[in-house]
């Protein structure tokens, strides 16, 4: 195991106000903007890396599994099941970019915001295409184990949920500065793992919940606008009382005193 190192090397993921070139925001860097703005100039401009973790494996397994289940819709230019159960008249999106779109890392879906020269990007799960508006549906799928029932208003109104529905807005925007007509309303494709079976059997079964969330893209562009002061300033922002990272900093630097 390589020895732990506290800030970035690679040149790119650095904020530099001198360069002319566009820098590159992703939608999870976007949401830690939001949440603090001290950690998202630290990392971004001061380049102090936050602590790694893994992956969350079994989640990545559901969104595979989904996307080729999805696929073979998709391929038919099908309902799927569950557009039907809801009777909606969509069918899985066909597009040549569709992979590129859920790779963020290769580049996912991205537009370059001119008025502060960033470009914003992000790995989406999946598109739906609305026969009826013929718009777009951007669908995000979210595996989970709960024992509370699943509906719309705990769902969405879920405080652990917030930055579901921030990543649903930001897709939405930069879709829609891709010049597709994309829908307002977008949907959660939530698949709860069952926990009260008597024994694992080497399997885990799962209930579907489709979500609606009506998207609000309006903050934005102002937050864009907000973010560039701030990766220009000189001054480290102040530290945000709900940050739990800012108070383990804190917390460390103080007992050291």
């Amino acid at each position: 195991m390589k020895d732990a190192t506290s800030f970035r090397t690679r040149k790119s993921s650095f904020y530099d106000k001198k360069s002319n070139s566009p820098f590159k925001i992703s939608r999870s860097k976007f949401f830690n903007f939001l949440s603090c703005k001290r950690c998202f100039y630290l990392d971004r401009v001061k380049g102090l890396k936050e602590p790694s973790m893994p992956g969350w494996a079994l989640n990545v397994a559901v969104d595979e599994l989904l996307k080729k289940e999805f696929d073979q819709y998709r391929k038919e230019q099908k309902p799927h099941p569950i557009m039907v159960k809801h009777n909606l008249n969509f069918v899985p999106y066909m597009h040549k970019d569709l992979n590129v779109w859920r790779n963020s890392l290769k580049g996912g879906i991205s537009y370059l915001d001119e008025k502060t020269n960033l470009i914003i990007h992000g790995g989406i799960d999946d598109v739906w295409f609305d026969l009826k508006e013929k718009k777009l549906v951007v669908v995000d799928y979210k595996a989970q184990s709960s024992t509370y029932p699943i509906t719309v208003s705990s769902y969405l109104d879920s405080e652990w949920h917030l930055s579901y529905k921030l990543q649903m807005d930001i897709y939405v925007h930069i879709l829609r500065k891709m010049n597709f007509k994309v829908s307002d309303l977008s949907y959660f494709y939530v698949c709860n793992g069952v926990k009260t079976k008597d024994k694992f059997d080497n399997k885990i079964d799962f209930t579907t919940t489709l979500i609606p969330y009506r998207v609000n893209t309006s903050w934005i562009e102002s937050k864009l606008s907000e973010m560039k002061d701030v990766l220009n300033s000189e001054k480290v922002p102040e530290i945000e009382k709900k940050c739990e990272k800012c108070a383990y900093l804190k917390g460390g630097k103080d007992f050291f005193k």
